[in-house]
């Protein structure tokens, strides 16, 4: 059980402490300053301490009460804050999306507007997640790129993709057959590793002995190759509008189906959250335009 002394008298406390001074503590408060003076001076005689040295011309803290003023403020900083988010929250459904960052920011977002502007009743909330980070019970849903095989989970199969080397404009202007890679550094994705094998057999090129660099991500990948620190391997989805604004060149038009694709996850008993039948469907829509512009 707390025991805590008054809290009218620990904010006049606090406040008079912070300004150095009743009278202005007496204006936030919007009380008197003989009402701050007697509060503070009740607070005093149930903490059996002194919390000011009062003096003729100024008002200086005690000891104890610098010693208690700094937690005081803190904690009446921290109450404020919560009590402004939780005013700000939306009292409609809110949908939480675990994702990849590189689909989340090359595809998902910049379509987003058109969701919001069916179903503004809805808070979307993105959530970084992907092939290398597991499912959290906080998300509603997921959009994540794999074999369809997640434990426990729901899975619907979205879209799939192919895949192109990529790399600065500089650097495919030396590159004149798949061969050449092997003078070149090849750019990893490190949870898909078989990537590169997959393109290289396609081409007909046995897997070059090349130096190479390794990424937690395509999103890492793809700027280390707009930089020109080699080429990368990565999908279609990701790449179409680097490429359409000179970012990135296609050194070889050979394009190879992905491995995986990309699902809709979820559990079961999350299909009913609010917001989630409307997202569905906004999706599989998306998915279809992509197709038809693919097509």
């Amino acid at each position: 059980m707390r025991r805590l002394p008054s809290l009218n008298g620990l904010r006049a406390f606090e406040a008079a402490a912070r300004h150095g001074s009743f009278t202005a503590a007496a204006a936030e408060l919007h009380v008197s300053q003989a009402a701050v003076s007697r509060m503070v001076k009740l607070l005093e005689e149930r903490l059996g301490f002194a919390l000011f040295d009062r003096r003729a011309n100024a008002l200086v803290l005690s000891e104890r009460g610098r010693a208690l003023q700094p937690t005081l403020t803190d904690s009446f900083d921290a109450i404020a804050r919560r009590v402004e988010q939780v005013s700000a929250m939306r009292a409609g459904p809110v949908l939480t999306v675990g994702m990849g960052a590189t689909v989340a920011v090359r595809w998902l977002i910049p379509r987003l507007s058109g969701f919001h502007h069916d179903h503004p009743e809805i808070e979307v909330r993105i959530a970084t997640g992907g092939a290398g980070a597991p499912m959290s019970d906080d998300w509603t849903c997921a959009v994540l790129l794999g074999d369809g095989q997640w434990p426990g989970y729901e899975a619907e199969r979205l879209f799939s993709s192919t895949m192109q080397p990529v790399c600065a404009p500089r650097l495919a202007a030396e590159l004149r057959e798949p061969a050449d890679l092997a003078g070149a550094t090849l750019l990893h994705v490190s949870h898909w590793g078989q990537d590169w094998p997959r393109w290289l057999g396609a081409a007909g090129v046995p897997e070059v002995a090349s130096k190479g660099l390794s990424f937690g991500s395509y999103a890492m990948t793809l700027q280390a190759a707009i930089d020109g620190v080699g080429v990368a391997l990565a999908p279609r989805l990701y790449i179409q509008d680097d490429i359409a604004a000179g970012r990135l060149a296609v050194p070889f038009g050979l394009a190879v189906p992905m491995a995986h694709s990309w699902y809709l996850v979820c559990r079961a008993s999350r299909r009913e959250d609010a917001g989630f039948a409307p997202f569905r469907s906004w999706l599989y829509a998306m998915c279809g335009a992509m197709c038809g512009e693919a097509g």
